[in-house]
């Protein structure tokens, strides 16, 4: 039975966990231990409860595991680099990770700095935690998996009908980078609002929100023209990441995205992650990123007040 870790009990984490246990021996790894049983919600409501096996880095370090043949990595962007320090002299060098972060800050990171082989998730799949022994399944969406450099198909297909077996609906593709681009725009349009304004993400749909999404994908589509990223499913420009965005608010219509998750907790959200690449990348190419740059700076000011 193939051995997977994930490192990172948050909600994707223990999504990951709830889904692969049934098919694979699958361990959370975070720095405080979980409760043994853990609730999942799913989208539909019904209530499912799980022995889900867990173990703290410091348990780890002293009772250690048999070599997993992949570890995910499932904490914030920020995080995604001192995660993997913490039990690196546990693994093989060659063990493929699995980076499952938003943005694209940690990717190119560790594709750079590990020496085995890193695939790239980009999931739509939306999930919230509910203390500490409770996962909520809000929404459906597919999960895209490969690597950087594209040199890694097989290994993609592997974990591919791993995650399919789980329920997960993933596909290995080789393109990757650009979907990492694309759900960086869709994080940049929902996450920075519904965190600041305390709502789900259906709620972006309303009078209050829709213009400033508008807004935000404008300068989005320019950066992402100049960055030859093409928009998704064929379409023409704004129009085009407009539809994305729209589709996955649908898609996650009762979803407390991740940054509101961290607000709510008053922890340091993603906002370099995710708003950074796309104003470093709008300075590079000199084009205007007003409401980007207001995000980041409401988001660090209401950081400031944790």
């Amino acid at each position: 039975m193939t051995s997977h870790w994930i490192l990172g009990p948050g909600a994707i984490g223990r999504l990951l966990a709830h889904s692969l246990s049934p098919f694979t021996d699958a361990t959370l790894i975070g720095r405080r231990k979980l409760p043994e049983h853990q609730r999942l919600t799913t989208p539909e409501g019904e209530e499912r409860t799980q022995r889900l096996a867990s173990v703290t880095v410091a348990e780890l370090a002293s009772y250690p595991l048999p070599a997993p043949e992949f570890v995910h990595i499932t904490t914030k962007a920020m995080a995604a680099e001192t995660a993997l320090a913490s039990i690196a002299d546990m693994i093989p060098p060659t063990t493929p990770l699995v980076l499952w972060q938003n943005g694209f800050l940690a990717q190119p990171r560790l594709t750079d700095r590990w020496p085995g082989p890193v695939l790239c998730a980009t999931t739509t799949q939306g999930a919230y935690l509910t203390g500490s022994d409770g996962v909520v399944h809000a929404g459906r969406g597919p999960t895209f998996i490969g690597d950087l450099n594209n040199q890694h198909g097989e290994l993609a297909e592997v974990m591919t009908q791993a995650l399919t077996q789980a329920n997960f609906a993933a596909t290995a593709v080789s393109d990757i980078r650009q979907r990492l681009w694309q759900k960086l725009a869709v994080n940049a349009a929902i996450n920075p609002l519904v965190a600041l304004n305390g709502v789900r993400n259906g709620e972006l749909r309303s009078d209050a929100y829709a213009v400033r999404v508008e807004a935000v994908i404008a300068e989005v589509a320019a950066i992402l023209e100049q960055e030859s990223i093409a928009p998704p499913a064929g379409g023409k420009g704004e129009d085009a990441w407009l539809a994305l965005v729209w589709q996955v608010v649908e898609n996650t219509a009762n979803n407390k995205a991740s940054m509101l998750q961290d607000v709510e907790a008053k922890r340091p959200t993603e906002r370099g992650a995710i708003l950074g690449p796309l104003i470093e990348s709008a300075e590079r190419h000199g084009l205007a990123c007003r409401e980007l740059k207001k995000l980041n700076s409401e988001l660090a000011k209401l950081e400031a007040a944790f």
